[in-house]
């Protein structure tokens, strides 16, 4: 059963480089300040947007593009619970995040700029192969990008 209750609404985005398909790389940014903070691309949607005018939205805010084609929408919300110690860090009254996964691959060009926003959220970014993603990414989001990514391959997308 998805869990709704106390979960912020969230875009996140499978960002492929503009290598794809010859080659597939995944964007990955650590968090400013956290050093095992490696993830994908994401944010909170805003009231009355749509997903993906948030995931345009959050992209441009965070790796400063939205010069991106998309490939695929995952198909149902997947929600997850912040750590518990993660948890009491956070201001913001969640239990943790209700997303919807996109698939997209850079556009031929584009150009990745952490510091596009008035407060950068990421300090660091990198292009990996799959095996390094899942050595990378922070341990509690594993589970759900490897479901996600699993559902993009068996559809014959990645």
């Amino acid at each position: 059963m998805e869990k709704t209750e106390g979960y912020r609404p969230n875009v996140a985005a499978i960002v492929l480089s503009s290598e794809f398909p010859e080659r597939t790389r995944f964007l990955i940014a650590r968090r400013k300040g956290m050093r095992r903070g490696w993830q994908f691309p994401q944010g909170g949607i805003d009231s009355g947007e749509r997903p993906e005018e948030a995931l345009r939205r959050e992209l441009r805010e965070e790796i400063g593009t939205d010069e991106v084609e998309i490939l695929g929408e995952y198909p149902e919300w997947i929600s997850y619970d912040f750590p518990p110690k993660s948890r009491n860090l956070r201001r913001y009254p969640f239990k943790g995040q209700r997303q919807k996964y996109f698939l997209v691959r850079l556009k031929e060009g584009a150009t990745i700029r952490l510091d596009a926003f008035e407060t950068p959220e990421f300090e660091e970014y990198r292009y990996v192969d799959m095996d390094e993603l899942f050595r990378r990414v922070t341990f509690f989001k594993r589970k759900v990008y490897r479901r996600v990514i699993d559902y993009f391959i068996e559809e014959g997308i990645l």
